[in-house]
């Protein structure tokens, strides 16, 4: 049940901060589909964590390292550790850092119930 929760949490946000990435600059290219194509860079951070949030789906324990890998990752990538930048840091990379330790620990708790069943 944990990790469904974790999963479901953690494919609304990749999602979301996929279409905040891809759209977000898009009007200073000059709106439009060509401005979106023009800012489609900006989004693939989120496309690689979009990814492997679909990997983790399948596989936890891989998937729960990788993101907490990218959430830790994204502390420096975006300067998160500074004072002026504590919001991204409480708001983007600590969450998928927890969750994708939530997922670990729900790899482990379904390993753990699995060998106890039987």
């Amino acid at each position: 049940m944990l990790s469904k929760i974790v999963k479901i949490i953690l494919l609304i946000i990749a999602i979301l901060m996929f279409l905040f990435g891809l759209f977000s600059g898009a009007e200073s290219f000059g709106g439009g589909i060509k401005g979106v194509i023009m800012n489609s860079p900006n989004s693939l951070p989120w496309l690689i964590l979009l990814i492997i949030v679909l990997i983790g789906w399948k596989y936890e324990l891989i998937g729960g390292i990788l993101i907490s890998s990218i959430g830790i990752a994204t502390i420096f990538a975006f300067d998160f550790y500074t004072v002026e930048n504590l919001l991204g840091l409480f708001t983007i990379a600590l969450p998928i850092t927890i969750l994708g330790g939530l997922l670990i620990l729900g790899y482990f708790l379904k390993k753990k119930k699995k060998t106890t069943s039987v």
